[in-house]
């Protein structure tokens, strides 16, 4: 996961499943359930308000959850060799 558009939306997607840690989901079964919440939400929009909402209801549980989402899309989606940023700065700059 790169933390990009598509990640948040996943995500987003994600959380609203009935998806649970205990049914120890493949990968396979995350992208079905998200595709399965974009489509019974209308879209990712309609996704972030209910993230949105559930964090405002019950803030100790959202968290807890919205972190195994997290983990769950990094298993799912692996970053690939996705080049990291250089530091602008060198060694030589550092006083």
């Amino acid at each position: 996961m790169s933390g990009g558009t598509i990640d948040v939306a996943r995500a987003e997607a994600l959380f609203v499943t009935d998806l649970q840690r205990s049914d120890s989901p493949s990968p396979a079964d995350v992208q079905q359930a998200i595709g399965r919440a974009l489509e019974r939400h209308g879209g990712s929009h309609n996704c972030a308000a209910l993230v949105a909402a559930e964090f405002g209801d019950h803030p100790e549980t959202a968290v807890a959850r919205m972190q195994w989402v997290l983990q769950l899309l990094g298993t799912t989606y692996p970053q690939r060799g996705v080049p990291r940023p250089r530091d602008s700065r060198s060694t030589s700059d550092i006083a």
